[in-house]
């Protein structure tokens, strides 16, 4: 099969990696002189270095010739970048996403962004706990890829699989797509209370109450309460909130330290979806009449209106109620 990944950041340079071991991959970059540097050095050098390209793995920056004969293409670029992709890629060609968010302004997942979009052929989101770096090393790991088709879903589960990376179908587009977009701003919350030094007791709570925020915003759009127990919700957070590779959790611990949020983006040098994210969710949840405390919390941070130890206080002073 020829796989082409579009987006070559951390993550999609990961995937190429990882299924040129059973495909023809090609890698493609907007960006000629990145496609020229990784061509030369056979490495993403600027995004996952020390991580050789097999002869199986081309790059270049001509999406419409790398397009040709494609069999299936991968959407990796950040949120903000999908429509335009899934605009490049045309009508008929099937296809992934690897964005985790919601869209800046619309407020629309990434499934009803590509509705709006003229593709018509099978598509799906891939998602689920996945450091880049760990999928290049080869560690061992498990993702989902949802899709409302669950027979392309179940194809290409089996197709992308390989011995390290193994792929789990599912019919819950909506539910995988919340999942991986909530947690992100979960892992802020989180970098927040250990960059405040609140203890593990906290982490466990923050978390705890957060995967119930996901739940309750997720099924009032439409997801399956399941679904959250699995690869895309709860497997996601754990990853996402705990794990020192996240960027959303790093942008937490330096916001606690009392960086701005300016800098702490500027220095981070990669996207970190769960900013722009968190102000999307609040505003859909606000319309939807969904009560989500903590999204609220971190996006008060982020805006400047509180300070991070004060998050505590507006978290804990809540008034009691049953779980």
């Amino acid at each position: 099969m020829k796989v082409v990944v579009l987006g070559a950041g951390a993550w999609g340079t990961a995937l190429a990696l990882v299924f040129a071991s059973r495909h023809n991959v090609g890698l493609w970059t907007w960006q000629a002189e990145h496609a020229q540097a990784m061509d030369s050095a056979r490495e993403n050098r600027e995004f996952l270095p020390g991580h050789a390209f097999s002869d199986a793995l081309t790059v270049g920056s001509d999406a419409r010739q790398m397009l040709a004969g494609a069999d299936l293409a991968i959407v990796a670029t950040p949120m903000a970048g999908l429509r335009t992709t899934a605009d490049l890629i045309g009508g008929l060609l099937p296809f992934l996403w690897v964005c985790k968010g919601l869209e800046a302004g619309t407020g629309l997942l990434p499934h009803q962004v590509v509705g709006q979009t003229a593709n018509t052929a099978p598509c799906g989101a891939l998602t689920g706990p996945s450091f880049a770096e760990e999928v290049a090393q080869g560690l061992p790991t498990a993702v989902t890829l949802a899709s409302s088709d669950i027979g392309f879903a179940a194809e290409m589960a089996d197709a992308l699989h390989t011995p390290r990376l193994r792929i789990y179908a599912n019919d819950d587009i909506v539910g995988a797509e919340v999942g991986g977009a909530v947690k992100n701003v979960l892992a802020i919350a989180t970098g927040l209370c250990d960059g405040l030094g609140l203890g593990l007791n906290a982490r466990a709570a923050l978390m705890t109450r957060g995967l119930t925020e996901i739940t309750r915003f997720g099924v009032a759009l439409g997801a399956k309460r399941e679904t959250f127990m699995g690869l895309a919700g709860l497997g996601d957070m754990i990853l996402t909130c705990t794990g020192d590779l996240s960027r959303n959790r790093r942008v937490g611990l330096a916001l606690a330290s009392g960086k701005p949020l300016e800098t702490i983006q500027r220095e981070l040098g990669h996207v970190a979806e769960g900013v722009m994210t968190a102000r999307e969710v609040l505003r859909r949840a606000k319309q939807l009449g969904v009560d989500m405390p903590i999204t609220e919390a971190v996006c008060a941070v982020l805006d400047g209106h509180i300070k991070a130890v004060e998050t505590v206080e507006r978290l804990m002073g809540r008034d009691t109620k049953a779980e």
